[in-house]
């Protein structure tokens, strides 16, 4: 389960401070995501570390969505482009972001900024069938206690649209 949100400039900076003393530091990453053209959500992506292959399940921006993600060495990142190539995928956005992650009260959270975009806080928590509504509640509170009003889905679904359209011009 993830809920995100906008925050300004200022919001990012008082988070990262905020989280920096109240959570554990899981670290700091600069990501270079490509998504396809495909009739799923699929990605590859390169960080700091490795580089990855994903897609999830679902509609993006849902809340509760499936993921399945394979890992690889952080060099294999332009073989696992040219594959999709192959395949006849095109990359229709690049993403730049920086990231970094906590661990706070049993939540994975991530202050983000992304290049072209903005910036963003998102919480995650780990959640199956029986327990998603009563984990999406609990994130919803943690978030109210941050003084973060949720963003609606709408408004990520009309801002991706608008940098799906125009990221090589914001990047």
């Amino acid at each position: 389960m993830e809920i995100r949100s906008f925050i300004s400039k200022e919001k990012y900076e008082e988070l990262l401070e905020f989280f920096k003393k109240e959570g554990e530091f899981i670290g700091e990453d600069e990501q270079e995501t490509h998504y396809f053209d495909s009739d799923v959500d699929v990605r590859i992506q390169k960080n700091n570390y490795f580089s990855r292959i994903w897609m999830k399940k679902g509609k993006i921006h849902d809340e509760c969505r499936e993921e399945i993600d394979v890992k690889c060495d952080k060099s294999d990142f332009d073989k696992l482009g040219e594959i999709f190539k192959s395949l006849g995928s095109n990359v229709k956005i690049k993403w730049f972001r920086k990231r970094h992650s906590f661990r706070w009260d049993g939540i994975t959270v991530t202050v983000d900024y992304t290049k072209g975009y903005g910036y963003i806080l998102e919480l995650e928590k780990m959640a199956d069938e029986f327990t998603k509504n009563s984990v999406l509640e609990f994130l919803k509170r943690k978030m109210n206690f941050l003084g973060i009003e949720i963003t609606p889905k709408e408004e990520f679904d009309k801002k991706y649209e608008f940098y799906k359209n125009h990221w090589q011009e914001l990047v």
